[in-house]
């Protein structure tokens, strides 16, 4: 099954929200959409943002994986939903190459890959669970440009796609352009913050009244007394 009709999140939004660390999406959507920790960047440094594509394939088999490099358009992200299975790579740098070629932006797998040194080297961020020398069938059907879960996160096709070296981040298309002032504020709070840091301010002023709510002080109680 092939959906091709759906919304993709609008470029200029695309384009302001991959300068934010993938961290910071995170928390001003609430510390969610983040993927599981097990998907990493296959080389530190790796950094993507874009539209989903979504790929629900078999594990195992790529087949549709073939099929959405042909549909995906440049600055797309291909996320797939491998399952999880760390038995055979779905792609490696045959595929790679295509989609850099084609201008795609990145690739997303709940799943392996392999031929990691040429992939470096390629320059085509990738971010999967692990990888694996043995190579996958091409043989059963499955869908693209449906919703899909993968680091335990659904995604649906046209949703914004971030990942760097902290991970992966997905945001909702229709949520994005309301969380980027948020993420510029936080961007602009933390550097503050971080500056009061260096000058040795290192009090954190909501702790007191969190340890209260939390139970471990009393309702008059300081941590560091005066």
């Amino acid at each position: 099954m092939i959906n091709r009709t759906f919304d993709r999140v609008l470029p200029a939004h695309v384009s302001e929200a991959s300068s934010f660390q993938s961290a910071i999406l995170a928390d001003v959507a609430g510390r969610r959409g983040a993927a599981n920790g097990r998907i990493r960047a296959l080389r530190p440094g790796m950094r993507l943002a874009g539209p989903a594509l979504t790929v629900d394939v078999r594990p195992g088999d790529n087949l549709m994986i073939h099929a959405a490099i042909q549909m995906a358009k440049p600055g797309d992200v291909l996320v797939i939903d491998g399952k999880g299975d760390l038995n055979s790579a779905l792609m490696g740098t045959l595929m790679f190459s295509a989609c850099k070629q084609l201008g795609i932006a990145g690739v997303v797998i709940d799943g392996a890959t392999r031929d990691s040194a040429e992939i470096g080297e390629l320059g085509f961020p990738v971010f999967c669970v692990s990888t694996c020398p043995n190579g996958p069938t091409k043989n059963v059907g499955g869908r693209i440009g449906h919703r899909v879960s993968v680091g335990g996160v659904g995604v649906q096709s046209g949703d914004f796609v971030l990942a760097d070296d902290d991970g992966v981040v997905f945001v909702e298309r229709e949520a994005l352009a309301g969380l980027i002032p948020l993420a510029h504020a936080k961007v602009a709070d933390e550097a503050k913050r971080l500056q009061s840091i260096f000058r040795g301010d290192i009090a954190a002023p909501w702790l007191d009244k969190a340890l209260r709510d939390a139970g471990v002080l009393a309702a008059s109680e300081t941590l560091r007394p005066q």
